[in-house]
């Protein structure tokens, strides 16, 4: 019971993280139609910009992670701006096509930089067990998790009463609708890639404190698209949700597929069986508007 608790607290917490991830795939598909597959990359350089920032200038973690989610805006408007922005109207394979690009070129921006070395992050959480009644849980868990769900519902805050997040739920509701009442479309888009890079950026700072800092962290990117599918792409909450679900099934189907087969690494495909079985049932993800066509 020990060994399940244990990897089942570990899954939420990685689940936590695939959360945040997942929603900002969600958020630029439903404002803008378009899988972004930078995803993960955004993700990695937003972990090395936050060690770059603390180890170079020597400024306190706190002070460093708002740094790092500036300058993550700063990326993601660069990136709206100069190249998706002029691609409004290209088919939709084109766009996606971009993002491919745009995640390729920050991959290699970060191996020119610094290399494809693991290189440790500075010790931010405490790592210390922390007992629990029924199983001893590492700190750092803890404070990711807090974390992640404290930006879960401050975005949800966020689209729930603020004029843009009402703007942006209109946008993902009905582009064409809202687009014949006036609403910025341009600027939609704009928050959309922002928001994405914010999370990413969190995303990857708390899993570099977790696992360490690698050019493969990018791989998250990948590792959560069970979830954008599984939930739905067009669902917020479903995102939120399906993140949590991957991740405990990765880790509960890790431990004990390794227990069972003496072999490591089988954790992350096992979500992708069961995302296959249940896209022949629901096609739409658990959470995904079925689209009905009215004649």
């Amino acid at each position: 019971m020990d060994y399940f608790l244990g990897l089942l607290i570990n899954g939420i917490v990685v689940g936590s993280i695939y959360s945040m991830i997942a929603l900002g795939f969600v958020l630029i598909y439903k404002a803008t139609e378009v899988v972004n597959f930078a995803q993960g990359e955004l993700l990695m350089i937003g972990a090395y910009i936050c060690l770059e920032v603390i180890v170079t200038t020597g400024m306190p973690f706190l002070a460093g992670f708002f740094t790092t989610l500036v300058f993550m805006t700063l990326l993601a408007l660069a990136i709206e701006k100069l190249v998706l922005r002029r691609m409004m109207g290209a088919p939709v394979m084109s766009v996606v096509m971009a993002t491919i690009g745009i995640g390729i070129v920050l991959r290699s921006v970060v191996l020119l930089v610094w290399g494809a070395t693991n290189r440790p992050f500075p010790t931010v959480f405490p790592r210390e067990g922390l007992d629990l009644g029924v199983v001893t849980v590492s700190q750092v868990y803890l404070y990711a998790f807090f974390l992640c769900l404290t930006f879960m519902v401050i975005f949800g805050a966020f689209f729930q009463y603020t004029r843009w997040g009402l703007t942006m739920r209109a946008v993902s509701s009905s582009r064409k609708a809202a687009e014949s009442l006036g609403v910025p479309l341009v600027r939609v888009f704009a928050l959309a890639w922002v928001i994405s890079a914010i999370v990413s950026g969190v995303g990857g700072i708390l899993a570099a404190n977790i696992s360490g800092l690698t050019p493969d962290l990018s791989a998250y990117g990948v590792r959560v698209f069970p979830a954008v599918i599984l939930g739905g792409l067009d669902s917020i909450i479903g995102a939120t949700i399906s993140g949590v679900i991957i991740g405990v099934l990765e880790n509960l189907s890790g431990g004990y597929l390794r227990n069972l087969t003496g072999l490591s690494g089988l954790g992350p495909v096992a979500p992708f069986f069961v995302l296959i079985l249940i896209l022949w049932v629901r096609p739409t993800g658990l959470f995904g508007r079925k689209e009905i066509d009215k004649l």
